[in-house]
């Protein structure tokens, strides 16, 4: 698993989509995969009550049975389809659906991976760059994520998204987040947020992402004590969950019957249901920085109601 990737990611992913998507639902969709479904790894307890997967966690986080299918293709294509039918929104459906298999994709590079093609097979795609640790319990696996190639990882986005800066400057914000995505309309009108805030907003998961790199990594490294592996799997003094390895021919068997499975699947859901969906949710109007609140449409759903056109004054904006 990553750790401050999944937060870095979805700065990226807006910015390269050539498309109007919902920042803030490829945030979402970048996180959704391992929403309440870590805790009962890491255990959580209430008092006396103690609730933590036995034997072995991550067959619980990334297999099957389990929740594993939260880390697989069509549970992105499932949450998308949900959302659109739901909200009514393209931008939020595109936009989790993009998070999502982004956050199955890059979790292939622990040593457990992720069962991408599920449920048309249960194989694991794994790089295994790093260990998987989480049934260490959150300090033991920050510990052993940024004492290993987990840290190149996160660094490596870290300087993604600066090379990227341009997504952080408040005319992006306005002219390609604002606009499309009725969201912001929405905390405009009910939570009064003005435009100073809600750049704040945007930018604050990005600090947040890259002060948890350094965070961490101090604390591994200066408090805990862990000694730094740059080795391939590492780190070698954790005890690390793996998978078992499959011969060639099986693994290649199972990749072309999950990828036909998926595809065949996925175009079926598109024909029988989805291109109707898609078709009968107009798109977004756009509105621009400064757009008072009577332009707002309520929340997600919110793309398929008329915004007016009763602008103010924009608040100044750093």
């Amino acid at each position: 698993m990553s750790w401050a990737a999944h937060e870095l990611e979805s700065y990226l992913l807006h910015k390269h989509t050539k498309v109007k998507v919902s920042f803030l639902a490829i945030l979402i969709g970048c996180l959704s995969p391992d929403m309440l479904t870590k805790l009962p790894v890491y255990g959580i307890q209430l008092g006396g009550f103690v609730l933590q997967a036995q034997d072995n966690p991550w067959e619980y986080h990334r297999g099957w049975p389990g929740v594993g299918p939260t880390h697989s293709l069509m549970y992105a294509v499932v949450i998308s389809l949900l959302v659109l039918w739901v909200f009514k929104s393209r931008e939020w459906s595109l936009g989790l659906l993009i998070g999502t298999a982004a956050h199955v994709l890059t979790d292939i590079f622990d040593s457990v991976g992720t069962m991408v093609f599920f449920p048309f097979t249960d194989q694991q795609y794994t790089v295994s760059m790093w260990a998987y640790a989480a049934q260490a319990g959150r300090y033991g696996d920050a510990a052993a994520y940024y004492g290993s190639l987990g840290l190149v990882w996160d660094l490596f986005w870290l300087v993604l998204v600066l090379f990227s800066f341009k997504a952080l400057r408040a005319q992006y914000f306005f002219h390609s987040v604002v606009t499309s995505d009725p969201a912001w309309g929405w905390f405009r009108r009910r939570l009064h947020m003005s435009d100073r805030v809600m750049l704040a907003c945007y930018r604050a998961y990005f600090l947040y992402g890259a002060c948890r790199i350094f965070a961490w990594t101090g604390w591994a490294r200066f408090i805990e004590g862990a000694p730094m592996d740059w080795n391939w799997n590492g780190p070698h003094w954790v005890d690390k969950a793996t998978v078992e390895p499959v011969p060639v021919g099986e693994f290649l068997s199972n990749t072309l019957v999950g990828l036909t499975g998926f595809i065949a699947a996925s175009w079926i859901i598109w024909l029988v249901v989805g291109r109707r969906l898609w078709l009968n949710t107009p798109p977004h109007e756009a509105y621009g920085p400064g757009a008072g609140p009577e332009t707002a449409p309520a929340g997600p759903a919110g793309g398929s109601e008329q915004a007016l056109t009763v602008p103010r004054q924009p608040d100044p904006a750093p």
